[in-house]
């Protein structure tokens, strides 16, 4: 096994000291798998202190747990005490450790079989529970009793579908009926860290284990808006999936952008509250895109995303629905609700949209959403206006022509945008400023 310059240096004077010292956990799992490490945690029979006594440079980065940081070659390491742990009365953190003597011992405390190996180059691999096998198997498995490992830390369950959907691996049997007993304690998490695995999900090259939420009981406890999509019906010619469905296959069908994923997970939540069917069958969800904006901001809301990337989510969950004409006009008027950038993803997501529809409409939808994308592409290039304040006026041009200071003026610089939006060419401040002494005159 190859690991970094500084990892050798560690394990090499902790052995040296009479210690011994593993790289454990993510480290030897990727490099087994023939991943690059990004990382490198140690594990150590030396006590922290001990630890600290051995290296010029060391940080305090978890004394309670056991862990020194130890910076070597420029890098950061953690470096941590064998251990044992007990009592996990917030179903995340141990409420007590104790030290222990060997690697073993502190492999079993850890939480899947492809986690549970470590390495030294003096002892080569130690792999009590099989995590190599699991790893050609594509197995997630716990170590030892899965309905303990999810007690102790509830996150485990939602890190088992991450791991499944960044290695395309299957969840073993056991561990899948623990996850459904045990769903429900996922609620004990903070928001903080559900959303920072709900985003590797998404961002994973298998963002359609979302599915796997939904078959364990997962997403009824995080997010049941989304959860209850997958019992509603579409029972028309544009779709062929229920609606938890079409929006797993949307999700699938996106690129990994964190807006673009969640936007695609949360577009059509909206259809649960607002089914209707006609007296031929159809089923309608009329304006489902304004209460899937309502339920989507809940969900970011409860999730604590950043405002930034929750606004621009919410836009496109907005504007999912709405059919872009191929003409100029129609593009700079949606691109001055969507700015410039979002505008562009505003197309990916409706293209997605309508890759998880009934396949038979498709290619007349690609074709006029690409001509829609060539327009688009088309006025960012010649810089066309699409904003009152891309204008050759503004407010206080048209106070010096005798405007009042309100709403007039705003009125004003909207009426003219739009004749800018439908010819360009108009957009001369000689000419802006005859048409605002006319429409004043009007008035």
């Amino acid at each position: 096994m190859e690991i970094s310059d500084g990892a050798a240096n560690i394990l090499n004077t902790l052995e040296s000291a009479g210690y011994s010292a593993y790289i454990v956990g993510g480290a030897v799992r990727d490099t087994l798998l023939g991943i690059k490490p990004h990382d490198y945690d140690i594990a150590t029979s030396a006590l922290p202190w001990q630890t600290k006594l051995l290296f010029s440079r060391t940080i305090d980065t978890g004394l309670k747990h056991g862990t020194v940081t130890v910076v070597e070659n420029k890098q950061s390491y953690e470096v941590t005490t064998f251990r044992a742990e007990s009592g996990y009365s917030d179903l995340r953190h141990p409420d007590s450790i104790l030290y222990v003597k060997t690697i073993e011992e502190d492999l079993a405390r850890r939480d899947f079989t492809i986690n549970a190996m470590a390495y030294s180059p003096s002892s080569g691999l130690v792999d009590v529970y099989n995590g190599r096998g699991d790893l050609g198997m594509g197995l997630i498995r716990c170590v030892g009793d899965p309905d303990c490992r999810f007690k102790e830390d509830a996150l485990r369950m939602l890190r088992a579908v991450r791991f499944s959907a960044q290695l395309d691996f299957s969840l073993e049997i056991n561990l899948q009926r623990a996850i459904r007993r045990c769903a429900v304690l996922i609620k004990r998490i903070s928001s903080e860290r559900i959303l920072e695995e709900m985003n590797k999900i998404l961002l994973s090259p298998h963002p359609g284990r979302l599915r796997l939420l939904h078959e364990l009981g997962l997403l009824r406890a995080l997010m049941p808006e989304v959860d209850v999509c997958f019992s509603i019906r579409q029972k028309n010619k544009y779709h062929i999936y229920n609606v938890g469905e079409h929006i797993v296959k949307a999700v699938e069908s996106t690129r990994a952008d964190i807006t673009l994923r969640w936007a695609a997970l949360l577009h059509d939540i909206g259809k649960a509250v607002c089914s209707s069917t006609d007296s031929n069958g159809v089923i309608h969800f009329y304006g489902h895109h304004k209460e899937s904006v309502k339920l989507a901001s809940d969900i970011l809301f409860r999730l604590r995303m950043d405002r930034s990337t929750a606004e621009d989510i919410l836009t496109l969950v907005e504007y999912h629905d709405v059919r872009v004409e191929p003409s100029a006009a129609a593009v700079k008027r949606m691109m001055s609700r969507t700015g410039e950038s979002l505008f562009e993803k505003l197309l990916e997501l409706q293209e997605a949209d309508n890759r998880a529809k009934n396949p038979k409409y498709l290619p007349e939808k690609l074709e006029r959403i690409e001509r829609t994308r060539q327009i688009y592409r088309t006025v960012v290039a010649e810089g066309q206006p699409y904003l009152v304040s891309q204008l050759a006026i503004n407010g206080r041009d048209l106070l010096r022509s005798g405007y009042r200071a309100g709403r007039e003026i705003g009125d004003t610089l909207r009426s003219l945008l739009d004749e800018v939006i439908m010819k360009p060419e108009l957009n001369r401040r000689e000419y802006l400023l005859k048409r605002a002494r006319e429409m004043k005159n009007r008035r």
